[in-house]
């Protein structure tokens, strides 16, 4: 008769330990970030497009919600950002090329420069993990902890992305992970706006002592500051900081103020508009700004106006055409292509109905149009 030997004990406990392992292994992978990352990756695009826009264009493709970067096109890329992460789109046609998305986490906030995307994300009450990615590709670049407010956002400008609260700023570099500054204004003030550009960064607040506005100046690199002013706010007008490329704006109630980057002596003012609206963005040779259904470009040294045309938004950046550089002007028939230099009109893209409001960006053929509500794109 055959003997039905069992395995010693030890087998049996070795075989159990083994079985939770793997269960705990499987919870843990189910529970884990690198579970709720969905992550692909492309390669970069050969050669800029082709091509600039047609003389009648009409809507190709949109992407609704809110973009959270205020320039849309890096690296040759579409970037759209949602509640859970970043797209990555081709220009011409919409079509996704890489995404980085997180199940188990919120987007605080989204930026570009240096050719990488820069996007914060929140997995409690706070903004608390921080991640770069090659804008071309999706491939990540770079993480890190941070511990920012659930209310911050992010802004950029070349070798700065810059983290706004309303109790106070921090300065990272986008292609490292440090930390460089931070800034916190002092007891009794209110941070109201704050803004990174080639000038260094703004910061705009109100403190309960004075019935001015207070405007500093810090360096971009190690947060040391260049200048204060008090801009008197008349009464019961609000006030917003512009930008900080080469000139600082401000919107003080229905006037537009722009400061010298080095001293900050005050150099021309234009007015708000009627609804008190104003945007600004620069080029290499002029400050834009976009008021009142005009675009004025200023001289960032003098404060002397150059050329002035009529506009319903902002261009992007401006496209490489020959000997100068042309901007794409949003206006209310559509996009008219413009000399940077001396706004001359080039040529034009008819679009009958084009929304009021956006920024424009010529991509070969291809227009994009960052709006507050979504990016739209005319071929």
């Amino acid at each position: 008769m055959a003997v039905v030997s069992r395995p010693p004990l030890r087998v049996w406990v070795w075989t159990a330990a083994t079985v939770a392992l793997a269960v705990v292994a499987v919870l843990l992978w189910r529970n884990s970030d690198a579970a709720a990352t969905d992550s692909t990756t492309a390669l970069p695009p050969v050669g800029a497009p082709a091509g600039t826009p047609a003389g009648a264009v009409s809507e190709a493709w949109a992407v609704p919600g809110d973009p959270r970067a205020a320039d849309v096109v890096e690296g040759g890329r579409v970037l759209a950002g949602s509640d859970h992460g970043v797209r990555a789109l081709e220009p011409a046609t919409g079509q996704e090329v890489w995404r980085y998305t997180r199940a188990n986490a919120w987007l605080c906030g989204l930026t570009t420069t240096d050719d990488v995307v820069v996007a914060v994300f929140r997995t409690e009450d706070r903004c608390d993990e921080a991640v770069a990615l090659d804008a071309a590709t999706g491939v990540r670049a770079w993480t890190r902890n941070v511990n920012f407010r659930a209310d911050m956002s992010l802004s950029s400008t070349d070798r700065i992305v810059l983290a706004h609260a309303p109790t106070g700023i921090v300065t990272l570099d986008p292609t490292g992970n440090n930390i460089r500054w931070r800034y916190a204004p002092p007891s009794g003030c209110e941070l109201l706006g704050s803004a990174a550009g080639d000038a260094g960064v703004a910061v705009l607040e109100r403190c309960a002592e004075s019935a001015a506005l207070r405007l500093r100046l810090l360096d971009g690199f190690d947060g040391d500051e260049h200048w204060t002013r008090d801009l008197p706010l008349p009464g019961g007008a609000d006030a917003e900081l512009l930008g900080a490329d080469q000139l600082v704006g401000v919107r003080v109630g229905d006037r537009v103020e722009l400061l010298s980057g080095p001293d900050g002596t005050l150099l021309t003012t234009l007015a708000a508009g009627p609804d008190g609206a104003a945007r600004q963005s620069a080029t290499d040779g002029a400050v834009l700004v976009s008021a009142g259904g005009t675009l004025t470009a200023v001289d960032p040294v003098s404060g002397r106006r150059l050329w002035e045309a009529p506009a319903t938004g902002l261009p992007g950046e401006p496209v490489p055409d020959g000997d100068r550089s042309r901007l794409t002007v949003p206006g209310d028939d559509g996009f008219v292509h413009r000399d940077a230099a001396t706004g001359e009109q080039l040529d034009r893209s008819l679009v009958p109905g084009l929304p009021a409001g956006g920024t424009a960006t010529a991509v070969g053929g291809t227009v994009l149009l960052r709006l507050p509500d979504g990016i739209r794109a005319y071929r």
